[in-house]
């Protein structure tokens, strides 16, 4: 290892982060899965990383609230979908910061019924005190931020300290660094390298990090990031950029490279937040196999990548694979009437 490539981590270290976790999530083996599909399978428990149902974005939010930590910030803004697990996260740990959460839910779901408005993720931002907004298009990125920066500078006018998490890539991805760190959690936590890591591709900050990561503490890793937001060729441009701006924030500019991401949205339609009959397949499979339940939106589908990157031929038969499994759960029940409708069809059935 080169001084240089030692110095990402030294660099990392500097970076102010804040105890959210409170210590290593489990990794276990899927034992019946693993025989069933002619591989060693494994299972970072990222769901029960954080409060408040957990999920891979605590990890991210130990770094935001690092620096809101660091500038003395007294209110979070954040966006994100109706039944976003980031803001819910990020307002659940601004109350053990004793910090108040303004959050923005964002319209990307065609035609949602009304469990999702009301239920899930909704309802625990209810019961965590957030102050709730609402933005109507899901996709403008740019736009739903500039939102919360303008309701950060009326903050400032009277008086208040606030601090926004951007949801948009042209801010450092300090998220992505929790994902560094938990690569180095996985390889502490393994006897073995792994060939494969398979995880869920939104936001794109945990696929970078993971990636990042890996090629620190496990360079012969694949990371593969299974589409939940966008398809493949978008969600590549947006890790492309994403990786320039981890370089300059870790200050090596030829650290990630395009070569370094691989991208699968093969249970991706019909869309975000819309359960595809991979997606649901590898639910039910999750459920009935190994008694662990995945969430409709991002698990579901980064999950079902498993068997299918197996029958495209890309993950082989005697490989040793790790599934990140990053919560969601807390977005569960606003899915039941569609999770009823495909469990009612024959095909999904005991």
């Amino acid at each position: 290892m080169t001084s240089k490539t030692t110095s990402l981590e030294a660099k990392i270290a500097d970076i102010p982060r804040q105890n959210i976790c409170d210590g290593s999530t489990k990794m276990t083996r899927l034992d019946q899965l693993s025989e069933d599909m002619g591989i060693d399978l494994w299972m970072k428990r990222d769901d029960e990383a954080g409060p408040s149902f957990g999920g891979n974005k605590s990890r991210q939010l130990e770094y935001y609230f690092g620096a809101a930590v660091a500038q003395n910030a007294d209110t979070i803004l954040i966006t994100g979908a109706v039944q976003s697990n980031f803001v819910r996260l990020a307002a659940a740990i601004a109350n053990r910061f004793q910090m108040q959460a303004i959050v923005q839910l964002e319209e990307r779901v065609k035609d949602p019924d009304e469990l999702y408005r009301c239920s899930g993720n909704v309802l625990l931002n209810q019961l965590l005190g957030a102050e709730i907004l609402y933005y109507p298009d899901g996709e403008d990125e740019e736009g739903a931020d500039a939102v919360l920066y303008d309701r950060a500078d009326a903050l400032r006018r009277q008086g208040k300290n606030p601090y926004v998490i951007p949801l948009s890539g042209n801010k450092p991805p300090l998220g992505a660094l929790g994902y560094f760190q938990c690569a180095k959690e996985i390889m502490e936590q393994s006897s073995q390298a792994f060939d494969h890591v398979v995880v869920g591709t939104g936001s794109g900050a945990t696929h970078l990090g993971l990636t990042a990561g890996m090629k620190y503490y496990c360079p012969s890793a694949q990371v593969t990031g299974s589409c939940v937001r966008r398809p493949k060729g978008e969600q590549q441009q947006r890790l492309s950029h994403l990786a320039n701006q981890f370089n300059k924030l870790v200050d090596q500019p030829e650290y990630l490279t395009d070569r370094d991401f691989n991208v699968w949205d093969g249970a991706f339609m019909p869309g975000y937040g819309k359960l595809s009959d991979k997606a649901a397949a590898a639910l039910i499979k999750m459920a009935r196999t190994e008694g662990y339940i995945l969430d409709p939106v991002y698990t579901a589908k980064s999950f079902a990548a498993v068997p299918g990157l197996l029958e495209e031929g890309f993950i082989k038969k005697g490989s040793r694979v790790l599934f990140v499994h990053t919560g969601g759960l807390g977005a569960f029940f606003s899915y039941q009437n569609e999770l009823i409708a495909f469990l009612s069809r024959d095909n999904m059935k005991p």
